[in-house]
């Protein structure tokens, strides 16, 4: 086994650890659009640390992943829903909303309005600031 594909496999399995808590958490639902009965997979929101960190993980579906992994196939109607997802008592949650927002903003004008709306914490605002814009 290669070392590159031993470090995934390690990385996987420290996230997948997490699982059953932010289950727990997110009750069974996507924490961004909160679609439910859908499989929910550990996004890590950057930036992605050394080590796995539950601080920095989020329950997301498959739909609002493949959005967020191919930014080229976004449909900016489909985030509608991060009007309620901004105000997430969760940072993750929130700063993953407010980078989106962030990306969809340059088109649309209902996400620039949200912008303008949200509130970040100070640390909030410090973790926003090292996150990459979506590609």
């Amino acid at each position: 086994m290669s070392k590159g594909h031993a470090k995934h496999h390690e990385r996987h399995h420290g996230l997948s650890l997490f699982g059953k808590d932010l289950v727990r958490r997110c009750s069974s639902k996507c924490e961004l659009c909160e679609a439910h009965g859908v499989k929910l997979k550990v996004f890590e929101v950057p930036p992605i640390e050394a080590e796995p960190n539950f601080d920095h993980c989020i329950m997301i579906c498959e739909a609002c992943q493949g959005q967020i992994d191919k930014p080229r196939t976004i449909d900016p109607n489909y985030w509608r829903f991060l009007d309620n997802a901004m105000w997430s008592s969760v940072p993750p949650v929130k700063i993953m909303s407010v980078t989106m927002l962030r990306h969809l903003a340059d088109k649309n004008d209902w996400a620039s309005e949200l912008l303008e709306q949200v509130y970040l914490e100070p640390d909030e605002d410090a973790w926003l600031v090292k996150v990459p814009p979506l590609d």
